[in-house]
């Protein structure tokens, strides 16, 4: 099966902020600094860490399953030198269809999962020029998530703020 990806793949570690489980679902930890939108700009000091790292960072669940949650997280790396993608998805979804990205009416591709935790499945990309312009241009993103190799389940994401909330980015 010939996946497309939608940029460069990152690196499987996973640096920075993270997802973890709360009682109600999950959640993406560290201090909320400002809202952008539906974005909201959270940062933390990970551990060993001498500077905070911020993320840009939206939780959205699907409106017809509630169980199917994602935690939406823009970063750029400790270096400066790139800014990932990461997508935490809920354990029980089909792996190898990845994840699906629709900015708009465009198709961007599928996205692999790099990892899952305990929290969910992670997938994440280094984030091209091309793709952040689309990201702040346009009006909602939709990720899809698949259950089955011919079901679907697409999650609509606002992009409102995102390009205010990801220019603002340390």
């Amino acid at each position: 099966m010939g996946v497309s990806r939608w940029i460069r793949y990152g690196a499987a570690a996973l640096l920075g902020l993270s997802a973890s489980a709360a009682a109600g679902g999950v959640h993406a930890q560290g201090m909320v600094k400002n809202t952008y939108g539906d974005w909201q700009m959270r940062c933390e000091t990970p551990a060993g860490a001498t500077a905070e790292q911020c993320a840009l960072v939206q939780n959205v669940v699907a409106e017809d399953r509630p169980n199917i949650t994602l935690v939406i997280i823009v970063l750029k790396t400790a270096d400066a030198k790139s800014r990932l993608l990461r997508v935490v998805a809920p354990l029980g979804i089909l792996l190898p269809s990845g994840l699906g990205l629709k900015i708009d009416q465009t198709d961007i591709g599928r996205a692999g999962f790099v990892r899952c935790l305990a929290t969910g499945c992670v997938a994440e990309v280094v984030m091209e020029d091309n793709l952040i312009n689309q990201m702040k241009s346009g009006q909602s993103a939709t990720f899809i998530v698949f259950q089955t190799p011919e079901e679907g389940i697409g999650i609509p994401v606002s992009l409102n703020g995102f390009a205010t909330g990801f220019d603002a980015l340390p």
